[in-house]
């Protein structure tokens, strides 16, 4: 095997390429425009979710590519519930699906598959085969986390209601509690915040999703629906990450 370069060569000379080592070590993705995918090419619904599904593969294969440790995927959103029974019924049995068609390529791959969000309410075959997945795939060394029967302030309220708890019980003073208190209570404990958030279709907002992790991410907002939006797609996104200089509340080199 050769010793890979500590650059990504570009498959198009006009674009740069990208640094290794500046390349989001945690990509956090709102996949938004299944809907008008699938209208603008005379579809039903379902067919741009299942549209967006492929992209969901191809992007994965790029993060790969590129070096990155954690993705993130908005799904489903606990205010998804209010669509249509239909609509919402086919994304469930669309899911089980995925989870046991997707399994044995995340074990190959060494990805480990983690959910975010409640999982009460969700199928009883769903919650089976989302713990098979997730044990299987454990000893993955990259991380899929997919946001399902999610919503950042539901994330909130959860924590603080489990550290409330844990303080009405005396194991915790409440003089202790810090900010990384909170973001051990949270969905995603144990996982390093996104360094960038991509919002696909060109909605210039944040939906509710990892409202406490990403303080600090940079946001990237492209017109490019969904089921559009593939590797190529990624490379743009993290080559627009790296130009940028990221602060964190200080001044910057520069000043």
């Amino acid at each position: 095997m050769s010793t890979p370069s500590s650059t990504i060569e570009p498959d198009s000379a006009a674009a740069d390429p990208i640094p290794r080592d500046a390349v989001p070590k945690h990509i956090a993705i709102i996949m938004d425009g299944n809907g008008r995918w699938a209208e603008a090419q005379r579809l039903p619904r379902l067919a741009g979710h299942k549209a967006g599904a492929e992209a969901v593969r191809h992007v994965l294969e790029a993060a790969g590519e590129l070096g990155v440790e954690q993705v993130t995927l908005y799904c489903f959103s606990s205010e998804n519930w209010k669509r249509p029974d239909d609509e919402v019924n086919e994304l469930m049995r669309m899911y089980v699906h995925h989870l046991v068609a997707e399994r044995e390529l995340l074990k190959k791959h060494g990805i480990r598959l983690a959910q975010i969000g409640r999982r009460d309410g969700l199928p009883t075959e769903a919650l089976e085969e989302l713990a098979s997945t997730e044990g299987q795939t454990k000893p993955g060394t990259r991380t899929l986390a997919i946001a399902v029967n999610y919503g950042g302030r539901q994330e909130i309220t959860d924590a603080v209601r489990e550290i409330a708890h844990k303080v009405k019980a005396g194991t915790l003073d409440p003089n202790d509690i810090n900010e990384q208190t909170v973001s051990d209570h949270l969905y995603t404990r144990g996982m390093p915040d996104p360094d960038l958030v991509i919002r696909t279709a060109g909605e210039m907002r944040i939906s509710n999703f990892l409202l406490w992790q990403i303080s600090y991410a940079e946001l990237y907002v492209t017109p490019t629906l969904w089921p559009d939006f593939d590797g190529d797609s990624l490379h743009d996104a993290v080559r627009e990450y790296v130009r940028r200089h990221r602060r964190f509340g200080g001044l910057g080199k520069e000043s």
